[in-house]
């Protein structure tokens, strides 16, 4: 039995985060063999509301193999430390790069012999274009303390592994094991009519999710268009950008926005659209994408992410971020009736199910906790 301390900020039910809470909830529900997990968090999500908990710090059960401390404030950083050294796990797995108290403290300052530094997605060049300098800076600063020498990283696909050997170099001992989705079950979508479109997306509300870029490309549409935006706003000017954007939308665009979605209840808004949108400037997973694809919508979605080559199994269409083509996709869509429609819908499930191997998954991490 592997015990496996792990540091994350934020742990369901705090959702607004996004992917890395539902990669780790993920986990831990797939890996149910040989391991035991003790998840150690905050008691608030993203925006610093509280969230629902039966306690905090103590040790509460998520499941028959997972324990989860949601650390209080006032105790968090002297907290995390005493119940490293007093559970002395045999591996401390940091989820993310940039957080003083889950990463750098526990990296820095516990005995523990295997470290993991879980990068997801953080080192990728359009993430790192956001707050560039901020990063820039902290990057420097690990150089220097020879950050790729007191742990090893897991990445999710060859592509984040070379963004970590070129800013940490080749000596960082890199692991490469992908994210466990979610998949939801394909159901019967609104019919289909030339000329119209439901559009849905569900994301935090910041640059790196371009849905500026989305609003922007309508305003080029003549097509009857309804649009689905839901997400916590993570970065206000942008929103504030947007809707701005959306006051300049033609009469034939509808666009709503109804703040931040469960996930317990994604399936369910996802049974209302038709294509889901989302032209991230970068996505280390994009589980939002990956559970549109499994509940039978074709996605519109930029190339850097890792699902592409989607128009040859007509499961949607990689574009270029710009207005023009992001324009084009919806146009496309909009354009086809009911019959031609269920061709993407089928190829959207058999794209996500083609690309789900959870025998393969967890040989991956196998390799990268048992070594």
């Amino acid at each position: 039995m592997k015990t496996i301390f792990i540091s994350i900020p934020w742990f369901t039910p705090a959702f607004k985060a996004g992917g890395p809470v539902q990669s780790i909830a993920n986990m831990v529900q797939e890996l149910n063999e040989g391991y035991l997990f003790y998840i150690y968090c905050s008691n608030e999500d993203l925006d610093g509301l509280l969230i629902d908990v039966t306690g905090t710090n103590e040790w509460l059960w998520f499941n028959d193999y997972t324990m989860v401390w949601y650390a209080r404030k006032e105790s968090r950083g002297q907290g995390l430390m005493r119940e490293i050294k007093k559970i002395k796990p045999d591996y401390l797995y940091m989820v993310g790069i940039y957080s003083w108290q889950f990463t750098i403290v526990p990296l820095y300052f516990t005995k523990v012999q295997k470290k993991i530094v879980s990068v997801r997605g953080m080192l990728h060049p359009g993430a790192l274009g956001e707050k560039a300098l901020k990063k820039k800076i902290f990057l420097k600063l690990m150089q220097w303390m020879q950050f790729q020498k007191k742990a090893v990283f897991h990445v999710t696909d060859a592509r984040e592994r070379e963004h970590v050997t070129s800013l940490l170099g080749a000596t960082a001992k890199v692991y490469e094991a992908g994210n466990f989705p979610r998949r939801l079950q394909a159901f019967e979508l609104p019919k289909k009519y030339a000329g119209s479109l439901r559009l849905i997306s569900i994301a935090l509300l910041s640059p790196m999710k371009n849905i500026l870029l989305v609003l922007q490309a309508l305003q080029q549409c003549r097509a009857e268009l309804l649009y689905d935006i839901y997400g916590p706003v993570k970065e206000p000017y942008y929103w504030a950008e947007c809707l701005e954007q959306i006051k300049l939308l033609p009469s034939n665009v509808t666009v709503q926005y109804h703040r931040e979605v469960l996930p317990q209840e994604v399936a369910g808004k996802l049974a209302h659209a038709q294509v889901f949108i989302l032209p991230s400037k970068s996505e280390n997973f994009g589980h939002s994408i990956y559970e549109a694809l499994s509940a039978g919508l074709p996605v519109i979605t930029s190339g850097f992410t890792p699902w592409n080559g989607l128009e040859q199994e007509l499961a949607g269409l990689n574009v270029e971020t710009t207005v023009e083509k992001v324009g084009e996709a919806i146009k496309f869509f909009a354009a086809m009736d009911d019959e031609a429609f269920l061709e993407w819908r089928l190829g959207a499930t058999t794209y996500a199910e083609g690309r789900l191997d959870t025998n393969k998954l967890k040989e991956a991490y196998a390799e990268m906790f048992d070594s």
